[in-house]
């Protein structure tokens, strides 16, 4: 939810789900029916924003109440959006998903190159890797990655995920100054710090790694 700030991106844009008369218009159909390949193209342009390095930050919106998660027009064009962005985007592409696994479960997640797990250290979130893994194979994402976040000894949750063969990317420590640029409202890329540091080797370990898979 606060992925803007962290972008260094003042005002979160509107997400896409709230520009219903464009979604109706694009992937409505009568009797309650809606269009598979609605027109998506000029979407990122016109619903998302740029932040610090110039990286393009759109929204694409969540469920307001519960036991909305129906199959309807938004979701439809939401997908056809990712399909989108994923195939003919010519940028690097990142989906930052809510935790857990649902996006799995609906197929959200398909036809990403890589999966990358932010894994807490404690077994329980060892645990859940061990389900996005299984769910991840049964929709055709199978080159999981691993981060180990806010620990300096990765240690047994390493071991864990090298069992399971999991390639980790790296790990981040758990460092003040990405809490004070959360609470000054500054990217933590402004501030710097050792977590900085270490996504920034991350950065670089994943792109060796896409590089293995062309």
């Amino acid at each position: 939810m606060n992925l803007a700030s962290a972008l260094g991106i003042k005002d979160t844009p509107r997400p896409i789900t709230d520009y219903k008369e464009m979604v109706e218009e694009r992937a409505g159909m009568p009797m309650g029916m809606f269009k598979l390949n609605p027109k998506v193209d000029d979407v990122i342009d016109k619903c998302g924003c740029t932040g610090a390095d110039g990286v393009r930050l759109a929204v694409m919106g969540t469920l307001d109440s519960g036991g909305s998660g129906c199959m309807c027009p938004a979701s439809a064009f939401l997908k056809a959006l990712l399909r989108h962005v994923i195939v003919k985007e010519k940028d690097l592409v990142i989906l930052d998903m809510e935790a857990g696994i649902e996006h799995l479960g609906r197929g959200t997640a398909r036809g990403v190159d890589a999966m990358i797990v932010v894994v807490e250290p404690g077994l329980r979130s060892v645990e859940t890797v061990e389900r996005i893994k299984r769910l991840g194979e049964s929709i055709g994402v199978t080159n999981l990655l691993a981060v180990i976040n806010k620990t300096d000894e990765p240690g047994i949750i390493k071991d864990r995920l090298d069992e399971m063969g999991i390639p980790v990317l790296g790990t981040i420590p758990f460092d003040r100054n990405l809490i004070e640029a959360d609470l000054s409202g500054r990217a933590p890329i402004e501030v710097g710090g050792p977590a900085v540091e270490a996504i920034k080797k991350i950065k670089e370990r994943l792109v060796e790694e896409l590089d293995k898979k062309k």
